[in-house]
């Protein structure tokens, strides 16, 4: 069964091309289009699409606010498009519910992996993009009471593997780094994830540095 994508972007060659590039894959099939965010949501609400390739700025209402009534509403993954690597809506976009942050200029092969690893439930950034979004969180350098109050519910474990989560560990990474399994490492960042509320790892990254319990920095012990 192939995956349902829907390209929103206000440019009419952006459209096009997203679209022949997805539309090519054997797995891949781009079910609608879209002009602007309140238009994405109209259509995400009607197509049900898997992801959502979303552009950032766009009139009537942009990528941000799309995406967080998409993700609110829907049962869609939002990969989010941009010109910018430092673009001010980066924050904004992940903490709205995007699973993935690329740039426009990216290759086609990686678009095209991209959406597959969004779809599969896995969250991706480009590494311009992580490298901004943490020292962003770095520099608010304080803790949110409500989120450290929420790490109650983890065990030492889960605490564990979310600290190491945060500094951008892989699955087998984490594994290597914890001397356990590569599943046993699956099961609890799936626990961690489910505890919290939280949609995927890119979601988890955010959690850990804004509750305090990655320290920009300082590596994790």
């Amino acid at each position: 069964m192939s995956m349902r994508v829907l390209v929103v972007d206000d440019q009419d060659l952006f459209r096009a091309g997203f679209r022949l590039i997805l539309d090519a894959q054997p797995d891949i099939t781009v079910v609608g289009e879209a002009a602007d965010g309140l238009e994405a949501i109209e259509r995400a609400i009607e197509l049900e699409p898997d992801v959502v390739v979303m552009d950032v700025r766009m009139p009537r209402l942009d990528g941000v606010g799309a995406t967080r009534r998409i993700c609110a509403e829907t049962a869609a993954k939002v990969l989010v498009l941009t010109m910018f690597d430092l673009d001010e809506y980066v924050y904004d976009a992940l903490r709205a519910g995007a699973s993935g942050f690329l740039l426009k200029d990216v290759r086609r092969e990686e678009l095209v992996e991209a959406v597959r690893v969004v779809a599969a439930g896995e969250a991706l950034l480009a590494p311009t993009v992580t490298r901004r979004l943490i020292a962003d969180l770095a520099q608010r350098g304080h803790s949110r009471p409500e989120l450290v109050r929420r790490l109650d519910d983890l065990t030492e474990r889960e605490r564990e593997i979310l600290g190491q989560l945060a500094t951008g560990l892989s699955n087998a990474e984490l594994a290597t780094a914890l001397v356990v399994s590569e599943h046993t490492v699956k099961t609890h960042v799936s626990s961690v994830l489910t505890k919290l509320g939280l949609r995927d790892r890119v979601q988890a990254v955010v959690f850990a540095y804004e509750a305090g319990l990655v320290i920009p920095g300082r590596t994790q012990e």
